[in-house]
């Protein structure tokens, strides 16, 4: 691939560089694994901190997520996305560089065991979903033309000094064109975030991004991981809407908080992972709910949607049923013509 297919002020390392940089690569510098490659610590000659993120030699499929992040991250500048360094193209090699953030990522400090040194308090989970949410703010308003995130995720929210959030890993993310609202696109993402409507026909909008965003919120505020294993997620916590029962979501860990805030944060999730993508408002008007104390419309608010793959439950997905919007999943959906690796392949 010749770098004159990158755009022109990105920055150029030698693979001698960064090889240097991270100890020939070495385990005690690697910091974590994506579906793509792996990320290691470096400290490039004039001193910088960075994290390299090198593509996987036998991964074909991520020549174009490395393209996709390349071209995506060159311009674009917000506080609460990971900043592009640079890139190294050399031979066989697709390496890339971003700044290091330094409390890893938020699966690791919030999803990760119980023993975890670092306590998150309420302050700074709130803290980190209003900061997500200014980043997909930007991403989904700020920039003409928008892009898509696709894999909103705990593991791609990177933790920086004073534990501001930073939205990372943009291999999947979309540009949409011009006065262009939906794509038809091949499913790929995370399992426990997809929104039914693209995980079951592949119909992306930035209503995708918005469902993500809830799932992650509910991730916060309970502690616990929607993806690997199935605690009931947005299922349970609808149940205990409905009993007024909403605290009992909140995770162990955190024992003094904000009652009326809390319950607030979680009933903006619900109605960010409702089951029709039009019910759900725009990451703008999430931002809004979360920040502002205006009163939440819940007479408006239907139950949320999910799925189970096949693959990991050894049953037929399941979709809501009682959405009113035309754009809902009105029956179980098969999802024999997907693979996993379309499906989940982070």
């Amino acid at each position: 691939m010749p770098s004159g297919f990158l755009p022109v002020n990105i920055q150029l390392f030698s693979y001698h560089e960064l090889r240097s940089a991270t100890d020939n690569f070495s385990a005690h510098n690697k910091i974590g694994r994506g579906g793509f490659g792996t990320v290691y610590k470096g400290i490039l000659r004039d001193g910088k901190q960075v994290a390299v993120k090198v593509l996987s030699a036998e991964s074909k499929q991520g020549v174009h997520e490395f393209l996709t992040e390349i071209d995506m991250l060159s311009n674009v500048k917000h506080p609460n996305l990971v900043e592009l360094i640079g890139c190294c193209v050399q031979e066989s090699n697709r390496i890339i560089l971003y700044e290091y953030v330094e409390n890893s990522s938020l699966d690791r400090v919030l999803l990760g065991t119980k023993d975890r040194a670092i306590k998150l308090d309420w302050g700074v989970r709130s803290a980190i979903c209003t900061g997500t949410a200014r980043g997909l703010v930007f991403l989904h308003e700020g920039l003409e033309p928008y892009i898509v995130h696709r894999d909103i995720k705990a593991s791609n929210i990177l933790l920086a000094n004073d534990f501001i959030p930073k939205i990372g890993d943009f291999g999947l993310a979309k540009i949409f064109p011009d006065n262009i609202t939906h794509i038809s696109t091949r499913v790929v993402g995370t399992t426990g975030y997809l929104a039914p409507e693209y995980a079951m026909h592949g119909q992306l909008t930035k209503k995708a991004d918005v469902y993500s965003f809830g799932v992650l919120m509910l991730e916060i505020i309970s502690g616990r991981s929607n993806s690997q294993a199935i605690w009931g997620g947005t299922q349970k916590t609808w149940k205990l809407y409905e009993e007024g029962k909403l605290l009992e979501l909140v995770d162990p860990e955190l024992e003094e908080y904000p009652r009326d805030e809390v319950i607030r944060y979680i009933k903006v999730a619900l109605f960010c992972t409702q089951a029709a993508s039009l019910r759900r408002p725009s990451v703008t008007q999430a931002f809004s709910m979360l920040s502002r104390d205006i009163r939440l419309n819940e007479q408006e608010l239907t139950p949320p949607g999910f799925y189970f793959s096949i693959a990991s439950t050894g049953t037929p997905p399941i979709s809501n049923k009682n959405s009113a919007s035309s754009d809902s999943i009105s029956k179980p959906v098969s999802f024999s013509h997907f693979t996993m690796t379309q499906v989940a392949p982070r």
